[in-house]
């Protein structure tokens, strides 16, 4: 029998009991979710996070806003949160390009944020996505970086073609390492970047954004740039974001050349070209995000192949990362290559093949919650998309460090060390493909008058997806620059330098003709004129500097039908020729200069000028750059990342050709005008006769090749040896040679080094055999080294 004591205390108990379970219920309640826990693993995360999220919130995830962006944004630009409430309640995965004003088409007219309001605006995403939204889930905002940040102020460094043909991965790591610094410092933790495509059509406007027409060189700087950008922790450091590799693929051999046409390649050819450079940033570089190609391969777009986008990159390759679409290409399986009538087959197909985020606004996959809840398309694969892209966030810290610090930003943009290496890069881009009787280096003691000549003299060059940098530095101002120095000579025997266009390509050149629609040629009668004007500047001159090339507007993507980019010829574009060939007959020494997206058939002019200079596309500092290889300050050590064909007819002309091709032709020489590998120096290297430190191996062994490169010249320089390999004979045709190393040394006069580079039997000399398997078959190769893809000394290796 309870006594009125133990009532008492038995009451007291269960008010105890009461309190201590509402208060533990009011504290879980209030306590952050587990999701939220850093201390948990990246997994652990994203499993208790999906749990929470209705579908409508996983969808939400799986899309982006670009063009978008103006429906939420006032009109000064900023962000109106209740806009923002009405038109994304579930919250956003992903922003595109927040340091654009408005998207496509006026961003190329319209100034663009600089670094503070860039900030500002991500800042304010960010605020309400963490704070107002249900589940706080932060945005995923990516950017351009192709050859550095597209953005106001930012570093532009020469285009990836330019890039390529410094054979340096050391130096592309720093570049793309400066590029995510200034991507991340407003906010940005994911890239477009970089283009692992190569290229072996010249025509394609998009060659300028490759590294080549090599899978070794392209693989090589691709996986280079992968760890610039994203450096090598799984979690995002400081100062770095994460990379999309571009484009998967076979996009850099569309049919006719242009862009996003059918690509007419076996499946071996993928494998053995198209694949390399893709596998090796995946396996090497750990790269976090994959982009499908806009072309078709055997009758199917690339973003609705399961054969590349599940069979190979992800049960083959073992990739665990994201797949994003190219801009608009999901609704493009409709309405351009018609493998359905409907959004919603477009989003079954696309997202059925594992592409897991629709680029760049909502288009197609909000479709995909209805699909979802009539029970035509399983929950579990959305589960596995959002998995993917709320790994990204986490991994990216994004839940603990979503903030930028507009301050830094400003700081650390465009900044000086930058700029030194912006120049440092376009100095070791520069190829000099022609130097008759030493004509260059130009002696500015020798108190000569050059005339400065042509359309890209005095504007710069930069190429696709830039923006304006802090500075830019034209060619003719470079020389104007190096003229007037004290530093490198006397006072008293200045050269002197005369100016004139010449000929226009297009009208309004610049950076923005990249995103204009229209492309509006030159009168031909006014460029008749400027070169009247021109051979009088010539004559009065002892030598001309002849700029000449293409420009945004000639050299581009074509990414819609009024917006071309492509070509059907390689000559020298509009009335630029006939210029040459005007001050050619005035019998002045002309230094040719060439400022391209694409290698250009000059054919007459590599006959007649006594110095060529490829320049490609070297970004902010070209002037500089261009001027200190004029006149001897750096000695140019560039190398053809790709073959300069003699004329659009010797197409395809990539070195690592078949032995039935090249058998020549009736009416022109079959070999290249330059080859792959191919740039001269101002000082001379002398190759020793080569050695093998076996020349009998087993297949799955290393070998050495060793050679002594000796600077024979007067002047430091650099020189890039190459190592390629040819099978005899085998089971299926293989390339005539193909690149498998490369090593760049520097040089002093007088100095010899001892070169010697490594392979494996088991990677380097492996192809696809007649089964379709991976294989290194026994019998003699062909080792190879020199400086270029002609010049090689054969040595003999047997495979056992």
């Amino acid at each position: 029998m309870f006594t009125s004591t133990n009532n008492t205390l038995f009451t007291s108990a269960i008010f105890v009991a009461l309190f201590l379970t509402t208060h533990l219920t009011l504290a879980q309640e209030h306590s952050p979710p587990r999701y939220k826990d850093s201390s948990l693993s990246t997994p652990e995360r994203v499993k208790d996070l999906l749990s929470e999220m209705t579908l409508e919130e996983k969808v939400s995830q799986m899309m982006c806003v670009w063009q978008g962006k103006r429906q939420f944004l006032d009109t000064s630009g900023n962000l109106d949160t209740k806009k923002m409430e009405t038109m994304h309640p579930n919250g956003i995965g992903c922003i595109a390009r927040p340091q654009d004003i408005v998207g496509l088409g006026d961003s190329n007219e319209t100034p663009a944020r600089d670094a503070a309001s860039s900030v500002a605006l991500t800042n304010a995403i960010q605020k309400y996505a963490t704070e107002e939204t249900r589940l706080g889930i932060p945005v995923l905002f990516h950017e351009e970086g192709l050859h550095g940040f597209q953005a106001k102020d930012a570093t532009s460094f020469p285009q990836s073609i330019a890039l390529a043909s410094t054979w340096n991965t050391d130096l592309i790591e720093q570049v793309y390492a400066i590029t995510a610094r200034e991507i991340r410092a407003r906010g940005v933790h994911h890239v477009l970047s970089p283009v692992i495509d190569v290229a072996r059509d010249p025509r394609w406007g998009r060659i300028e954004e490759t590294f080549g027409e090599d899978p070794h060189l392209v693989s090589r700087m691709g996986v280079a740039a992968v760890k610039g950008f994203q450096g090598r922790s799984t979690k995002l450091e400081p100062g770095k974001v994460f990379t999309t590799l571009k484009h998967m693929t076979g996009h850099g051999q569309p049919e006719s050349g242009t862009n996003i046409a059918p690509s007419n390649i076996s499946t071996r050819v993928l494998r053995e070209v198209f694949f390399p450079p893709f596998e090796a940033a995946i396996k090497e570089a750990n790269a976090a995000s994959v982009m499908a190609s806009y072309n078709e391969i055997d009758g199917v777009p690339s973003h609705g192949s399961k054969f590349l986008l599940r069979d190979v990159l992800r049960k083959e390759w073992g990739f665990q990362g994201l797949v994003v679409s190219d801009y608009f290409a999901i609704e493009q399986l409709k309405s351009l290559h018609h493998i359905t009538d409907t959004n919603a087959g477009a989003a079954v197909i696309a997202h059925g093949v594992g592409v897991d985020l629709e680029l760049p606004d909502p288009a197609i996959y909000p479709e995909l919650i209805k699909l979802v809840k009539t029970g035509k398309y399983p929950e579990s694969s959305i589960d596995e998309s959002v998995g993917k892209i709320l790994t990204l966030k986490f991994n990216a810290g994004l839940f603990e460090s979503p903030y930028a610090d507009a301050e830094f930003a400003e700081l650390i943009t465009g900044n000086q060390e930058a700029r030194d290496l912006a120049l440092k890069a376009a100095h070791q881009s520069i190829t000099l493909l022609k130097n008759d009787n030493s004509t260059l280096p130009l002696d500015v003691n020798k108190g000569e008058t050059l005339a400065v000549i042509g359309p890209n003299a005095e504007g710069v060059v930069l190429g696709g997806y830039s923006d304006q940098p802090r500075q830019t530095v034209s060619i003719l101002e470079g020389i104007k620059n190096k003229v007037a120095d004290q530093s490198i000579g006397s006072s008293l025997s200045k050269s002197k330098v005369l100016y004139a266009e010449g000929v226009r390509i297009t009208e309004n050149a610049s950076w923005k003709s990249w995103g204009r629609d229209e492309v509006v040629f030159a009168d031909r009668d006014e460029n008749l004129n400027r070169i009247k004007s021109a051979v009088n500047i010539a004559k009065q001159a002892d030598k001309v500097i002849l700029v000449v090339g293409g420009n945004e507007a000639t050299s581009r993507e074509a990414y819609q039908d009024n917006h071309l980019g492509d070509r059907s010829n390689i000559s020298l574009i509009g009335e630029q020729q006939e210029l040459f060939d005007a001050l050619y007959e005035t019998g002045k020494p002309i230094i040719v200069v060439l400022i391209n997206g694409r290698p250009l058939a000059i054919t007459d002019i590599s006959e007649k000028a006594p110095a060529i200079i490829e320049g490609w596309i070297l970004g902010q500092e070209t002037g500089t750059a261009v001027a200190d290889v004029l006149f001897g300050s750096v000695n140019p050590s560039g190398k053809l990342p790709v073959t300069i064909p003699r004329s659009v007819g010797h197409l395809p002309a990539y070195y690592n050709y078949k032995p039935s091709a090249r058998r020549g032709y009736v009416d022109s020489n079959i070999s290249a005008l330059y080859p792959f590998g191919f740039g001269l120096s101002y000082t001379t290297f002398n190759y020793a006769a080569p050695t093998l430190s076996k020349n009998v191996i087993n297949k799955n062994e290393n070998v050495s090749v060793s050679v002594v490169v000796k600077n024979s010249g007067d002047m430091a320089g650099d020189e890039i040896i190459q190592l390629y390999v040819r099978d005899r004979s085998s089971s299926v045709t293989r390339p005539v040679k193909e690149l498998k190393a490369f090593k760049r040394v520097s040089l002093n006069p007088g100095e010899s080094k001892t070169v010697s580079i490594e392979f494996n039997a088991g990677e380097a000399l492996a192809f696809y055999d007649i089964n379709m398997q991976r294989v290194v078959e026994p019998g003699i190769f062909d080792i190879m080294i020199g400086p270029d893809s002609e010049n090689l000394d054969t040595l003999s290796l047997e495979v056992r």
